[in-house]
């Protein structure tokens, strides 16, 4: 019996597809992840099944779309009922890790913001409560210094190396080892002692944590580790290494912080390139003529250029530190002696708006900034370089994993496999969807937005939920979508026939799962 691939999947957070110099970024430095590109596949029109981390991780994992698997915006739970292609590759014989941020749980104990509250009676919600208490991403769970076991297998993976939060001062294992190694970490911590600089960015500040005991250097040195102890063993394994950079706050440490000069960047696509703004851009533009900040520090805002600059600047340090480390979890990789039988991916949850007609972060308009990611497939079997156009989603990932395993998928998966795509061939689909539930009211939304989103080659079309505006664009001959056709009289059929083939879309996402065991 042939010998079944390993996988080793990297995952960045916050990062657009065009943020790599393989798809073409003129500053940004990124050799290693470069270099996987130059010897695999690259897709060039891959999006999320949501521009958001929690929900989007659950649809890698389970091939599933939020408004089906449950996890529908940060602050849920994937409930543990739910099976993951993670878990179908463990029941197979692989050896299954994940290293660094997993974010299938809430990492905070704090209460939601802007969640529509409604009175109920005795009984609160339509589903009775889950007896799992899904709190093994939470502060309180890593309190002692301590390693904590996590209870495994967790949604499929058996070793589990966890990082919560972002910036400087993430929690999990790496919290615990960061108190274990520094006395001082509640100076390294205090904002009182951040570096000085002279950045203005919002949620930019200078980290006085070293480069090595960074949360990406603390999963680089664990991701390494555990390749290195798979040396000679017979089981294949599948290993996901998740960083939670590039993110903000944008704190990148060391010598990171200084790698690039806000000067080297450039606001391409300036709020003033937009000949229609939609009413959130035109929100947002409003509360920062008015200077009126954001409510939390998630929600995305409007800057001014030299604020976007700094940020973009603190970005590429951030990917950079990123790249680097995967060049060393890569060596890792050849060393263990497994490396001709290891597929590498490289993807991200979600995108960054990073100046896009001057936003910055992520939110409901499903902008390709956040919405499209980097995908690339290196198959060291098959080391041709290659570059897909065709449409694919985060949700295939499973589909595609197990088929390159040989492995059957459970029923319910949404994905499709991109095998043939990878090499070469024609894209399992000519249109795809993309959802989006936001957790509270933001960006000029009275109730928290509702919006579901059809990609096709040539369009992108947007409905908002309860309003009577939307985004119609041509992706074809307006690629930067800076004019928007919704109310274009020429556009009018365009606009019906894609509102009537995503409404199939949406019948087609339907909860098949579980079948029926026996006639009515």
């Amino acid at each position: 019996m042939a010998r079944r691939p390993n996988f080793l999947v990297f995952v960045t957070d916050q990062q657009r597809a065009d943020w790599l110099g393989c798809y073409g970024h003129p500053t940004l430095r990124t050799p290693n992840i470069d270099a996987l590109a130059a010897r695999g596949t690259r897709f060039d029109d891959f999006h999320v099944a949501m521009p958001v981390c929690m929900p989007n991780r659950a649809s890698l994992l389970t091939g599933r779309y939020p408004s089906v698997h449950g996890l529908r915006y940060n602050g849920c739970i994937l409930s543990e009922r739910a099976n993951t292609f993670v878990e179908v590759l463990a029941a197979s014989g692989y050896r299954t890790a994940a290293i660094g941020k997993s974010h299938l749980q809430p990492f905070t104990g704090q209460p939601p913001k802007g969640q529509l509250r409604a009175e109920t009676g005795p009984i609160e919600e339509a589903w009775k409560p889950d007896p799992v208490t899904y709190e093994e991403e939470e502060p309180d769970t890593y309190s002692s210094d301590q390693p904590y076991a996590i209870r495994t297998p967790y949604y499929g993976y058996q070793h589990v190396e966890m990082v919560t939060g972002h910036g400087d001062r993430c929690g999990g294992h790496y919290g615990q080892w960061f108190r274990r190694r520094h006395e001082n970490w509640r100076e390294l911590h205090d904002p009182a002692n951040e570096l000085p600089h002279n950045y203005k960015c919002p949620q930019a500040y200078r980290t006085p944590v070293p480069e090595e005991s960074y949360p990406t250097a603390w999963i680089r040195d664990r991701a390494s580790d555990w390749l290195r102890a798979q040396a000679g063993e017979e089981d294949p394994f599948f290993s996901f290494v998740s960083f939670p950079d590039p993110h903000h706050p944008f704190n990148p440490p060391g010598r990171y912080w200084s790698m690039y000069e806000p000067d080297q960047f450039e606001v391409a696509l300036p709020y003033e390139a937009h000949r229609n703004p939609p009413p959130p851009l035109r929100y947002l533009r409003d509360r920062w003529e008015r200077n009126v900040p954001e409510e939390i520090s998630q929600a995305a805002f409007y800057a001014d250029e030299q604020a976007l600059r700094e940020a973009m600047a603190l970005t590429a340090g951030m990917t950079t530190m990123i790249d680097d480390a995967i060049g060393d979890v890569l060596a890792a990789l050849e060393d263990s002696g497994r490396a001709e039988d290891t597929i590498v991916i490289f993807t991200s949850d979600h995108g960054d708006y990073l100046g896009d007609f001057n936003l910055l972060l992520k939110g409901a308009l499903p902008l390709p900034a956040i919405t499209r990611v980097p995908f690339i497939w290196a198959d060291p079997k098959d080391p041709v370089p290659r570059t897909c156009g065709n449409l694919a989603s985060t949700i295939d990932i499973a589909s595609t994993v197990l088929e390159k395993a040989d492995i059957k998928p459970y029923w319910g998966m949404q994905g499709h496999s991109l095998v043939d795509s990878i090499g070469g061939g024609e894209g399992p689909r000519s249109s795809l969807l993309i959802e989006h539930h936001d957790g509270g009211a933001r960006m000029g939304f009275n109730e928290p937005a509702r919006v579901r989103c059809l990609l096709t080659d040539r369009w992108r079309l947007t409905l908002y939920k309860d309003q009577d505006w939307g985004e119609l664009y041509d992706r074809q001959n307006d690629p930067q979508e800076t004019l928007n056709l919704w109310d274009d009289p020429e556009h009018v059929s365009v606009r019906s026939e894609l509102t009537e083939r995503l409404v199939h879309m949406m019948m087609n996402t339907m909860e098949e799962s579980p079948r029926a065991t026996r006639l009515a």
